[in-house]
């Protein structure tokens, strides 16, 4: 049977802030807490593992603060990570997948397990529910994102004295009653992709939703190289996934948004976005999501372009501007100590006579 593995962490950070911490390492898991959820949504099992840390040794104030955790509580109570670890993936089974309220936990799940060298045992690519997004695609516009406590507030759900926020159980425990409240079934095909690990040579991923596709990029070295390869740049149709005409061609939103307007003979506009993101190593990768466009959002589309290629030709002009007065400068400066040494020879010469 397949179940949800609804869970939150808790984290510490160097009380140093970024001068203090640990390169790929900003954040020191404290806490796993999780529910899980059958296949209608239904709790059947809890799971609580605070963690001894290691590296971290001194709690930041605002960890502290928030989660009402001490370091005399996690080294009495704590474990290893690599034996908390051990213990979640044997509570969680074989078939289940993963429920966040946020995208962050994940990432910072597998960065611990990759310093304490730990194999990651998830698949590739590692599929999971974003509840925080689903929420704000059934109840809002899809972008806008709401906290925990705000969702559980507007869904009237009771919020338990002994079940406060910021404990990684009880933020668990609320996340899988929102779950349990929602309409699951008209979101449940969004899934979201995890980040941490990238697809590797031509192992490169496309997702087909409801009403848009996605292909996310294997690693890059720098954003030129990814923007220059075929794989990356190429439109295809969200519905019929052939290979389209570019009516207008990418071009740059801002230095990691890239935008273009495709043609499909059968299914008509299709806008595709480019988005360039940074990769645990230091490279780049590429998100392209296509989706079907009308007559006005294609206009926003060429308008967009032209109000870039002003700013672009307004820019170079500045640039060329600039460039000459520099020389003029120089040359002016040049003319100028040339004129000085002509009238130091010339002085000089006299001297001798």
């Amino acid at each position: 049977m397949m179940h949800y593995i609804v869970f939150d962490l808790e984290w510490n950070q160097s009380p140093k802030g970024k001068e203090g911490a640990v390169d790929h390492f900003p954040f020191e898991v404290i806490e796993i807490g999780a529910v899980k959820l059958d296949e209608n949504r239904h709790p059947v099992g809890e799971f609580r593992q605070l963690i001894s840390p290691t590296v971290y040794t001194q709690l930041h104030y605002k960890i502290s603060e928030v989660t009402h955790l001490d370091m005399e509580t996690l080294r009495r109570e704590g474990v290893p990570f690599e034996i908390g670890m051990e213990r979640f993936l044997t509570w969680c089974g074989e078939m289940y997948r993963f429920v966040t309220w946020g995208s962050m936990d994940l990432t910072e799940l597998q960065r611990n397990m990759v310093y304490y060298g730990m194999e990651i045992p998830f698949p590739m690519p590692l599929l999971y529910y974003d509840l925080q997004k689903l929420y704000s695609l059934q109840y809002r516009d899809g972008k806008e994102k709401l906290s925990l406590d705000q969702a559980v507030e507007e869904l009237q759900i009771p919020v338990e004295e002994e079940k406060p926020f910021h404990h990684a159980l009880d933020d668990a425990y609320y996340t899988g009653k929102i779950m349990e409240k929602m309409e699951f079934a008209l979101v449940k095909e969004f899934v979201s992709m995890d980040y941490y690990r990238l697809p590797e040579g031509d192992d490169e991923v496309i997702l087909t939703f409801p009403n848009y596709t996605k292909f996310v990029s294997r690693e890059f070295e720098v954003k030129e190289e990814a923007l220059a390869n075929k794989r990356v740049n190429d439109v295809i149709c969200c519905c019929c996934h052939r290979m389209l005409r570019k009516k207008i061609r990418w071009f740059a939103l801002n230095p990691k948004l890239y935008v273009c307007l495709a043609i499909c003979p059968e299914h008509g506009l299709v806008r595709s976005k480019i988005r360039i993101k940074k990769s645990e190593s230091g490279g780049v990768f590429a998100i392209r999501t296509s989706k079907l466009a009308d007559e006005a959002e294609a206009k926003l589309i060429s308008e967009k372009r032209n109000e870039m290629k002003q700013k672009r030709t307004e820019k170079n002009r500045e640039k060329r501007h600039r460039i000459g007065k520099q020389r003029a400068e120089r040359k002016k400066a040049e003319g100028q100590k040339a004129g000085q040494i002509k009238s130091e020879e010339k002085k000089a010469e006299e001297q001798k006579r």
